[in-house]
């Protein structure tokens, strides 16, 4: 019998230290970093339940591997030192593959294609990105979003505000601080349509660059270990089953708006 049970690590504390050779030592068990404030992708139910496309998807991953899913929620910065430092085997959380990303980590093939929109009030004067110019943007600390305007809109007068997630970005345009948020395209839309559609809309065009959001998003494992290839196994055998389309359908469609 298949093990799906998924284990939920709410501690944001280091953990132990241990040895392994892909996945943990018990061989049944892959334990996933997240930073679980990233809908649809990674999120807490009503119910303070972790879900998500990504943990579905992960969930449906452990299952072609006879192994039970274990979800540790960090910030998103921390992932990648985290996953180098043996604190989980593996990280999947809306990571888009980068070149940067990838003299770290290795990747799977992408499951996702990426993109970024910005955000704003309907009554702003912001339209379109130039409009951005003097304006405050927020967006998730070290992210690819982040890394883009630093590089494209900051020398051009935008002012960059970094948040410990989206959804605290998102808050604080709600409430006067910032001017718009650079946020994934999916992560925007589902709010938009939970909470902002009658204030707020997408600005501009979807930003599509792969020098910054690369090939689309990826689960990643640590460099020269075996779990990459089981993973990549297993998600191809998740979409071989039509459990990766059905996914795509409950999360995304919904949030096709604006």
């Amino acid at each position: 019998m298949k093990k799906t049970i998924a284990t939920v690590a709410l501690a944001s504390t280091a953990f132990a230290s241990l040895s392994f050779s892909g996945i943990s030592q018990a061989q049944d068990t892959i334990r996933f970093g997240m930073e679980a404030t990233y809908p649809p992708f990674e999120f807490f139910n009503e119910q303070n339940e972790l879900t998500g496309f990504d943990v579905e998807l992960a969930n449906a991953i452990c299952a072609e591997l006879d192994a039970t899913c274990e979800f540790n929620n960090q910030p998103f910065d921390s992932l990648i030192p985290g996953l180098k430092f043996r604190r989980f085997d593996a990280v999947i959380s809306g990571m888009d593959i980068t070149p940067k990303r990838l003299e770290q980590v290795a990747f799977t093939q992408p499951y996702y294609e990426n993109s970024a929109i910005f955000v704003a009030g309907i009554n702003s004067d912001v339209k379109e990105a130039k409009d951005l110019k003097g304006k405050t943007v927020g967006v998730q600390n070290g992210s690819t979003h982040q890394a883009y305007l630093i590089d494209k809109l900051e020398k051009q007068g935008v002012k960059i505000r970094p948040y410990d997630s989206y959804q605290n970005a998102l808050l604080d345009m709600t409430n006067g601080r910032v001017d718009a948020v650079f946020a994934d395209t999916a992560v925007a839309r589902e709010w938009l349509v939970q909470q902002g559609k009658d204030q707020y809309q997408s600005v501009g065009e979807e930003v599509k660059d792969a020098n910054y959001f690369g090939i689309g998003m990826g689960i990643a494992a640590r460099q020269g270990g075996p779990l990459v290839e089981k993973l990549n196994t297993a998600l191809s055998q998740v979409k071989e089953s039509g459990v990766y389309q059905q996914l795509h359908a409950k999360y995304f469609n919904s949030a096709q708006v604006r």
